[in-house]
């Protein structure tokens, strides 16, 4: 039916009818435009030619304040008539916020919460609206978080709680948001469900911890949120937080984790947390999963180690507390995620640590590990962070030690390649580390550097305009120290380097220019 009346030309009379001062036909008619735009393309785009969507956010604007009963079911038809107008209508939608609905639906909410079909109905429009970008910025310009907070306290059903969860979801992504449903109390709701369903087999309950550790963690997420609720180690929701890692269930050590993870953002947090035990109670909860362990859980604790080794001061703490033991024991691990986040703690651990890189650089099972992941082309940030951890096992060790093991377990040819990486940081720790390998073990590596092509890949970096100056001047400082090698030095003669580092010479970077013409001299004594 709602194509013929669409055809029939009867929407523009209907919308003209919105304008009327009688109360049934208003509500009559928000029925009737309601039903001509659910799950309609033609009835939504006809009521939005004839100005039907402005006119009733008009209404919902001045009839806002009046809560008797009539008015009520009024408010609650309107609202229900622009769901159906804008639903999975990304434009429509935008355009209601545009047309200032947030700002109308909120104040609704506020006055009207008594009445449970138009806070229904406001639940599912904010629901639909907090999912677009451009409406989170007018959100946070509203008392919204309070509005929500103070409902979901008076909810004790669980279908009820579920709706404003799902609107709070995608609002709490917003910073702003985030800090003002803190300020309002949510977390304390959120600790209060935790708690009453931890125990719990139910399906819904089950369902519910999860959505609110879930929203907790999200909330963790803004800076300042997080900061307010970390309170310098000594808050409540910190403390709670703590006591879910050792508990049984596997949601909450997720969540835990996954906290901890966030407020490791900043180093004085960091410090803190280490100097406090946190590391050993991540370790128990790693030792919980090795075995056929949940990865999730896994990937979560790894997480959270990483971000603690950040700061200088807690890598020595840490790697005393036998976390790179603990670390290790995932090796076996088939699971991109995983393996990502313990190369990336390992890697943080190890930073300017040179006893500890030497130790790890010599077992050969990590260095094996660590060249079968390079080659991991499906998951390139398993592979990037495998190069990146091979690179700096050798610059932090300076170990002879170390760059045998590589050499022998096939490493060479992935930080040659790693060379050519699209990303400079990563170029120059590759650089770096064939550097010392030069400097230090040319006879072990030589066979291994010329079949990977390196002395190609520096004139191709040196010849390349775009290549950053770091990338020239550590490319010129391994040139200069392959010249040990009579096989490496024949093919820098072969390749006429002398060409393309004499023109270096004039480089607007200083060292460049410098590093160019000491290369020159080099090339020169020794052509």
């Amino acid at each position: 039916m709602r194509i013929p009346c669409v055809d029939a030309g009867l929407i523009s009379p209907l919308v003209q009818l919105l304008n009327s001062k009688d109360q049934e036909v208003l509500l009559q008619t928000g029925r009737a435009l309601g039903n001509i735009c659910y799950d309609s393309h033609e009835g939504r785009s006809a009521v939005d030619q004839a100005g039907g969507a402005q006119i009733v956010i008009d209404h919902l604007r001045s009839l806002c304040s009046i809560t008797d009963p009539a008015n009520e079911k009024l408010l609650t038809v309107f609202c229900g008539m622009l769901m159906n107008y804008s639903n999975e209508n990304d434009s429509l939608q935008a355009q209601l916020i545009n047309m200032g609905v947030i700002p109308t639906l909120v104040k609704l909410l506020g006055i009207h919460c008594q009445n449970a079909a138009l806070t229904e109905m406001c639940l599912v429009a904010f629901g639909n609206l907090a999912e677009l970008e451009s409406s989170k910025e007018q959100f946070a310009s509203t008392n919204i978080a309070e509005e929500l907070v103070k409902l979901f306290k008076k909810q004790i059903e669980h279908d009820k709680r579920e709706m404003i969860f799902e609107v709070l979801a995608p609002l709490a992504e917003n910073d702003a948001i985030k800090l003002q449903l803190v300020e309002a109390g949510l977390v304390e709701c959120l600790l209060e469900i935790v708690q009453e369903k931890v125990d719990s087999e139910k399906e819904e309950d089950i369902a519910e911890l999860k959505t609110a550790s879930d929203l907790m963690v999200l909330l963790l997420l803004g800076d300042e949120s997080m900061q307010k609720l970390f309170e310098g180690g000594k808050g409540n929701v910190f403390q709670r937080v703590l006591s879910w890692i050792p508990s049984n269930n596997h949601q909450l050590q997720l969540a835990g984790a996954l906290a901890i993870a966030n407020f490791a953002r900043n180093d004085g947090n960091c410090i803190h947390m280490v100097d406090n035990g946190i590391v050993e109670k991540l370790m128990d909860l790693l030792d919980r999963h090795v075995e056929d362990g949940n990865v999730t859980v896994q990937h979560a604790a790894l997480s959270a180690l990483r971000n603690l080794a950040i700061p200088v001061v807690n890598k020595a703490k840490m790697l005393s507390a036998g976390v790179t033991e603990a670390v290790l024991k995932f090796l076996k691990s088939e699971m991109p995620p995983v393996q990502f986040k313990l190369l990336g703690t390992l890697r943080m651990l190890i930073d300017a640590q040179a006893e500890a890189a030497e130790q790890l650089g010599k077992n050969v099972k990590l260095v094996e590990r660590l060249v079968e992941w390079c080659e991991a082309k499906d998951h390139a940030g398993v592979m990037g962070e495998s190069n990146r951890l091979l690179s700096a096992l050798i610059r932090h060790s300076k170990s002879k030690d170390v760059i045998k093991t590589i050499v022998q377990s096939g490493g060479i040819k992935h930080l040659v390649t790693m060379a050519t990486s699209e990303h400079v940081i990563m170029q120059n720790e590759a650089l770096v580390a064939l550097a010392l390998i030069a400097a230090l073990e040319l006879g072990t590596a030589e066979k291994d550097l010329e079949s990977a092509k390196l002395v190609q890949i520096l004139h191709r970096l040196l010849a390349d305009e775009r290549s950053a100056p770091e990338i020239k001047y550590n490319s010129m400082v391994l040139i200069c120290a392959l010249m040990g090698s009579e096989s490496l030095h024949k093919e820098v003669q072969d390749l006429a380097f002398l060409d393309v580092v004499s023109k270096l010479r004039s480089h607007e970077n200083k060292s460049v220019a410098q590093q160019a013409s000491l290369t020159e001299q080099r090339l020169t004594v020794e052509s």
